[in-house]
């Protein structure tokens, strides 16, 4: 059996979090998703993330596999929805998934489902009851790994309120 878990990244996670990220924006653009381009998510922010404490690594047999953001407060781009709703009672506090990356040498081991499950497993630890994420309409190794997880399809929410960089929008509630 292969030891897998997932801890708090820290700043000496960083350059290899950030070669992940590099392998991520090739595949992604390989496959002409606009998604993780242009910069994004640069050094700063994953470095910001570390800091806020809201980082996460994959670890399989003592290697980082990946990483991703477990967001612990409100998403600015989830504050209006078109083309359907959020199902949330009124003043649910919500975890959001962000910026989740596998290494290219871990690819096809089903990891990012194996993530996506123990960062449910530490938003509910942490006293959530609501996950939510979103991912390009392109990428549909994510809407997979959405859906697969038992997310919700909930709607389309736009980064930085630009009209033409726009995610679809998932939820999940837990019990």
């Amino acid at each position: 059996m292969t030891l897998t878990y997932i801890r708090l990244a820290t700043q000496a996670d960083l350059s290899k979090m950030l070669i992940i990220a590099k392998e991520a924006k090739e595949l992604l653009a390989s496959a002409d998703i606009p998604q993780w381009q242009n910069g994004y998510p640069s050094k700063e922010t994953l470095l910001a993330d570390i800091t806020k404490q809201i980082s996460y690594v994959l670890i399989v047999e003592n290697k980082i596999a990946g990483f991703a953001a477990l967001l612990q407060e409100p998403d600015d781009n989830y504050q209006h929805i078109t083309e359907g709703t959020w199902d949330i009672p009124e003043n649910e506090h919500y975890t959001t998934i962000h910026r989740i990356a596998i290494s290219s040498h871990f690819r096809g081991q089903h990891l990012a489902e194996t993530f996506i499950n123990h960062l449910i497993s530490i938003s509910y630890a942490l006293g959530f009851k609501q996950i939510r994420v979103d991912t390009h309409e392109k990428n549909a190794r994510m809407r997979h790994l959405i859906k697969k997880a038992g997310f919700n399809y909930a709607g389309i929410v736009y980064m930085n309120n630009n009209s033409a960089d726009y995610r679809n929008a998932y939820q999940l509630f837990l019990d």
